[in-house]
């Protein structure tokens, strides 16, 4: 079993779909297909990595506005 920093902020299902633009069950969906790692609270709702979202917000929005151009 991982174990997360303290320091370590955590975002739930909402918060990342908000970032991308999507419905929170799009995230579970590339949670589940290993695009983006859950991490499960005692209560068993979805966290994802801040770090591990923003780096896969990153590599998408670039090649989106390489499209655009």
């Amino acid at each position: 079993m991982q174990h997360t920093t303290e320091t370590e902020t955590l975002l739930t299902p909402a918060e990342v779909a908000a970032m991308f633009r999507v419905d929170p069950k799009t995230v579970t969906r590339w949670a589940k297909a290993g695009k983006l790692s859950a991490i499960r609270t005692l209560g068993g709702h979805r966290r994802y990595r801040e770090a591990e979202v923003k780096e896969l917000l990153g590599g998408i929005i670039p090649a989106q506005r390489g499209a655009a151009d």
